[in-house]
């Protein structure tokens, strides 16, 4: 953590730590079976009757280990640091305390939720939307670019929205033009925050809102996986935070996720691939690649091979991708090929198989993607292609650094490892 006037490639947040000093609480618990915590039910939070009601309308009875831990804390105003494997409803552990918390106030924004992609920022809305249903003086509104500002600095105004979820940049751009007010903010939400940290354009983004908000605030930083040097700026960003990590990151494991890989050349891939979707009983597939060309191409020429596939990727239009992102979610496709776009993050409940079609360029990303399947405790399958000395490293890498068990690829798998019934 940089002071004013550090390095470029440093977070140059305030530091709380140096008039006060912080008493850090941290919890760390294991998830059983499905990530369930069955001694406990919604109930005992105490919560409003409107999101009680919401909550019902889901079908949630049973919170979540980390839900369980970070939701009481949260609710309480605390700041927060929060780590937990994908697919363990994180999302709820900040939406429900701040719909529990809020106390709208006309013309002021409560509440800002960081996001590092428009999915995520749209998918985060849509929670709010689903858990608040009832709360009917909440108002969220999600933002982020390739769309004209204008409409957005409109919808400020029509809306007046107490919640707000967008990208750095486009929620940065509102705050310098004066369209987007948070200097009444109660709550800062950071999802994602290795993504939003790690990467140098967004990390200086994130900078400059931070500086724009209160010093007294409730900060809420979450994220799948988490380095030590996140974990650090975390820890700078918040005060007396309590910090809940479900599963050590070294020994995490993907309950109900059977792994797999393929030893072959990059000439083989595609009739492997090809043989895969034929063979394989899948609800819904991601089929992730390096690039943005490569998932490009593999996308039309699965197309030309007949298969109903669609792409997601950045370079996309904004209109393009959220219908993209829509589509898979409503289960109108259920072959869908990504560049890294969509390796972490957003949920998609039925996707049941993930194939690495180019091996991951780490085992942390490797972590976010075969993550995509198998989620909130169902089974799923994840199959990655291994062609070269390099990517037999990040495998070897993946097995060291997770207690996990990836196999050779047998001629057929059972559609019971990965299927429900």
């Amino acid at each position: 953590m940089s002071k004013a006037g550090g390095s470029d490639d440093e977070l140059d947040l305030i530091d709380y730590t140096e008039e006060e000093e912080a008493t850090t609480q941290a919890t760390t618990a294991t998830t059983g079976p499905g990530g369930s915590y069955s001694s406990s039910s919604f109930k005992d939070f105490l919560l409003k009757e409107e999101i009680m009601r919401a909550i019902g309308d889901c079908g949630f009875e049973h919170p979540s280990e980390v839900q369980h831990n970070a939701i009481p804390a949260a609710m309480l105003g605390t700041d927060l640091i929060c780590q937990a494997k994908s697919g363990l409803g994180k999302t709820a552990c900040f939406v429900i305390p701040v719909l529990q918390q809020i106390d709208p106030k006309p013309g002021q924004v409560d509440t800002l939720v960081l996001a590092h992609t428009k999915e995520l920022a749209y998918q985060i809305c849509a929670e709010f939307d689903r858990l608040g249903k009832y709360c009917t003086t909440v108002k969220p509104l999600v933002i982020f670019g390739g769309v004209p500002v204008t409409y957005h600095q409109n919808k400020l105004r029509e809306m007046q929205p107490n919640v707000i979820i967008g990208t750095p940049g486009r929620v940065m751009d509102l705050i310098l033009r004066g369209d987007l007010k948070v200097d009444k903010l109660q709550r800062l939400v950071l999802d994602e925050c290795d993504h939003l940290i790690d990467e140098i354009g967004m990390r200086k983004q994130v900078q400059e809102i931070f500086k724009k908000t209160p010093r007294q605030k409730q900060v809420m930083v979450l994220s799948a996986t988490m380095s030590k040097n996140t974990k650090e700026i975390a820890r700078k960003i918040c005060k007396d935070p309590q910090e809940i990590y479900i599963d050590d990151m070294n020994m995490l494991k993907l309950d109900g996720l059977s792994m797999y890989y393929v030893k072959l050349t990059e000439r083989e891939k595609l009739k492997k691939l090809e043989s895969l979707l034929d063979a394989l009983d899948f609800n819904q597939v991601i089929i992730f690649c390096k690039t943005i060309a490569r998932a490009e191409q593999l996308n039309q020429v699965l197309k030309k091979l007949a298969f109903p596939s669609m792409v997601a990727h950045g370079r996309r239009k904004t209109q393009d991708r959220l219908t993209a992102y829509k589509d898979f979610k409503d289960f109108k496709c259920r072959i869908l090929v990504s560049s890294q776009l969509l390796g972490r993050g957003v949920d998609f409940e039925k996707v049941n198989v993930v194939i690495n079609f180019d091996m991951p360029k780490n085992d942390l990303e490797y972590l976010h993607k075969a993550g995509r399947a198998g989620r909130f405790g169902t089974k799923g399958l994840a199959i990655s292609f291994v062609c070269d000395a390099e990517d037999e490293e990040i495998m070897a890498a993946v097995r060291k650094r997770y207690a996990c068990e990836i196999t050779n690829l047998p001629e057929s798998v059972d559609k019971d490892v990965y299927k429900n019934k």
